[in-house]
């Protein structure tokens, strides 16, 4: 194979567009200070965004940004815009920019790295910023986690009066996001999936800082204290918010943890009222506490047979885990439809494993562990004899004891029981179907149900009527 001399020389840095002063174009390999893992880890994803298309895809796509083989993405980092300020001392990490023939849109992006936080007054002058060199918008990174891109995980940032809309990702959506596309075969380049396998590499290692949800608050312990104690949680307890807050938090993490162990884009299961407005959320899953003294969440994997309810009971100090299934309709009796369930659980260790039956009309729900049911079936009828059950909630239950109050203990816990529930019972479980309807027996062909053929099946009805039979 020849060579050429020039083989090897590599592209020339990008020119800076006018309206940046000064920036570094996004390096797969920045020259950095080792000091500096916030800027080094800005500009390797960064650099990505350009050099993988189906990575930036996915990610652009959540903030609402669709691209396609057209679209030319550049990332830069420090930037200063030529109409700023030079008194203001703020430079946002990073700059993305898109065109598409002659689209333009461009995103600000301000990232945090391990425990920094996210600063809502620097976010406000960014947005300021945004607006005075008509930029779209600013994408906050950290190890914060948001429910969805579009619902800030910072109070002040979603009460802002400002017009320019601030999206965020936590590290651990962005490396699942890599991780799921490479897992799935979702980058046709073979070169570009080598680059996202090195970037998975690295975001995974722990000098890029990126970590997950891994510890609440400690308001969590001084409320289950309250709660072990008799006292009821106050709607206005600061105490409650926190922990409301660190419960949006892991809810999240899981459902990013559960998307890589299934390979699948699990997602958070929410009403369309608490997808768009997140301060109702938090409203009504704080009444929910103080009055249920429960922390809930549903989670769904793509293809299962139901949502996962996830209940953390602040008064058993325990943690469910279940999933809900309507009860076969073309089975009659209880007995014949329980069997049908049973018949899904292929695990032969239930300890802890329950079964909620839903009754007909205003009946009140019936309870039995699996392990009763596989040992005597008959059970289930002596309850309601004259009724057939419509629903079942199959429910794991695991009572924690001191491990459900402490801070760290409480997060590896239920990021244990959440997926082995899954693994050992819900991923086994099928939804009941109505089977199609098949062709009568006596209406086999077209003529059979054409006028003059409904015409003679309704003199044969007649005449047997009349006949008594």
């Amino acid at each position: 194979m020849t060579s050429n001399k020039n083989d090897c020389k590599g592209s020339r840095e990008t020119p800076l567009p006018e309206y940046l002063r000064s920036g570094i174009e996004a390096r797969l390999f920045p020259v950095l200070s080792t000091t500096s893992k916030e800027g080094r880890t800005t500009s390797i994803v960064l650099a990505c965004f350009g050099k993988i298309e189906e990575f930036s895809a996915k990610l652009l796509s959540s903030v609402g940004m669709k691209i396609g083989k057209r679209a030319t993405v550049k990332a830069w980092t420090e930037v200063v815009f030529s109409k700023q300020a030079t008194d203001i001392k703020d430079r946002p990490d990073g700059l993305i920019a898109i065109t598409i023939g002659k689209r333009r849109w461009r995103a600000l992006v301000e990232t945090k790295i391990g425990n920094n936080d996210l600063d809502p007054n620097q976010i406000e002058r960014y947005r300021m910023l945004a607006k005075e060199n008509d930029i779209d918008c600013l994408i906050t990174i950290s190890n914060h986690f948001a429910t969805s891109p579009n619902s800030h995980p910072l109070e002040e940032v979603r009460k802002s009066r400002s017009k320019i809309p601030v999206f965020h990702w936590s590290w651990m959506y962005v490396l699942t996001t890599a991780d799921l596309l490479l897992e799935s075969g979702g980058v046709e380049n073979p070169d570009q999936c080598m680059l996202l396998n090195e970037l998975r590499r690295f975001l995974t290692h722990e000098s890029a800082g990126v970590k997950g949800f891994d510890r609440f608050p400690r308001e969590w312990t001084e409320l289950n204290r309250l709660v072990s104690n008799g006292g009821a949680i106050s709607p206005k307890s600061e105490d409650a918010r926190a922990v409301i807050s660190a419960w949006h938090q892991e809810t999240r993490d899981l459902s990013l943890i559960l998307s890589r162990m299934t390979y699948a884009g699990v997602i958070e299961k929410l009403s369309k009222k608490h997808i768009h407005q997140l301060d109702k959320r938090r409203k009504d899953e704080l009444a929910a506490l103080c009055e249920n003294q429960q922390l809930t969440s549903s989670l769904f994997v793509p293809n299962s047979a139901a949502s996962i309810d996830i209940i953390a009971d602040l008064s058993r100090r325990s943690i469910d885990v279940g999933m809900s299934l309507e009860a076969p309709k073309d089975r009659v009796s209880t007995k014949a439809r329980v069997n049908w369930l049973l018949r899904q659980i292929k695990n032969e260790n239930v300890e802890g494993l329950n079964v909620r039956l839903l009754w007909p009309r205003t009946s009140e729900t019936t309870q039995h562990s699996i392990a009763e049911l596989r040992e005597d079936i008959n059970m289930v009828a002596e309850t309601m004899p004259h009724l057939a059950v419509r629903e079942f909630h199959l429910f794991l239950s695991v009572r924690l004891g001191a491990k459900f109050t402490q801070q760290i203990k409480f997060i590896s816990e239920i990021e244990r029981i959440v997926p082995e529930f899954y693994r050992n019972f819900g991923q086994n479980l099928t939804a009941w179907k109505q089977k199609p309807p098949k062709i009568g027996s006596d209406r086999q062909s077209g003529e059979d149900v054409s006028t003059e053929g409904l015409y003679e099946e309704s003199k044969q009805f007649a005449a047997e009527s009349k006949s008594g039979h």
